[in-house]
C-alpha cells in the first residue's frame, strides 16, 4: 500500500493534530463537492443536470484514500438530506432527502462507492502517473454511471436501460471523459510538487 497524499502531508503531525487535518480535509472535500453541485447547468431534454462534482469526487478521493474519501461524500449527502441546500440547483429538483428519490438519486447515492473505488486505487499507487490516475478515475467514473443509470431504471415508471442510457449516459459521456482526461493529471502532478519540496 502506497500513502495517500493526505498521508504525506500529515506524516510528521502529532497524532492529535493528524486526526484534526484529515477532518479538516474531509470536510474540505465535502465543501469543494457542495461548491461544484452548483456549477449546474440543466439540460432540455433529461432531468439531470451537468455539474463537476463527479471529478471533485474523484480528486478528492485519491487526494484523501478509500476511507477519508468515502466519508467526505457520506458527509455531503448527509447534509444534503438534512435540508441545507447542497445539491445542484435545480427548477425541477428539490433540495433535501427528496432529492435523492428523483432521478439523479443514483448518481448522489453513488458517489461514496465511487470515492472508495477511486481512492482504494491511489492507496495501491494508481495516483502517480497519469496513465494509471486515468484508468483509476474512470473506474469511478463508471461507478457513478452505473448507480446513476441503475436508478433511472428503478425509479423510473418506464425507464428501460435504452431510455436511461439516453437520458443519463448519453449526454454526458464525452464530456465527462473530457473532464477525467483533466483531472487525472491532478494527483501526479500535485506528488511531482511534493516530491520537489522534501528536504
Amino acid at each position: 500500500m502506497y500513502p495517500t497524499l493526505l498521508d504525506a502531508m500529515t506524516a510528521r503531525a502529532d497524532s492529535r493534530f493528524r486526526v484534526a487535518e484529515q477532518a479538516g480535509a474531509v470536510l474540505f472535500v465535502t465543501v469543494l463537492t457542495a461548491i461544484a453541485a452548483q456549477i449546474s447547468v440543466p439540460l432540455p431534454f433529461t432531468p439531470v443536470p451537468f455539474t463537476f462534482q463527479p471529478m471533485v469526487v474523484l480528486v478528492g478521493a485519491a487526494a484523501l484514500g478509500s476511507r477519508l474519501g468515502m466519508s467526505s461524500q457520506i458527509l455531503y449527502l448527509a447534509l444534503g438530506i438534512a435540508g441545507l441546500p447542497l445539491f445542484a440547483a435545480s427548477p425541477i429538483l428539490p433540495q433535501g432527502a427528496a432529492r435523492l428519490l428523483g432521478p439523479t438519486g443514483g448518481y448522489l447515492m453513488a458517489y461514496p462507492f465511487a470515492a472508495f473505488v477511486a481512492g482504494s486505487l491511489a492507496e495501491r499507487g494508481f495516483d502517480r502517473r497519469y496513465l494509471a490516475a486515468l484508468v483509476a478515475m474512470l473506474c469511478g467514473l463508471a461507478v457513478v454511471f452505473c448507480g446513476g443509470l441503475l436508478w433511472l431504471m428503478l425509479a423510473g415508471s418506464s425507464h428501460s436501460l435504452r431510455a436511461a442510457l439516453a437520458i443519463g449516459f448519453y449526454p454526458f459521456i464525452v464530456a465527462d471523459l473530457v473532464k477525467v482526461a483533466a483531472a487525472a493529471a491532478v494527483m501526479p502532478g500535485v506528488w511531482k510538487i511534493t516530491r520537489t519540496r522534501e528536504p
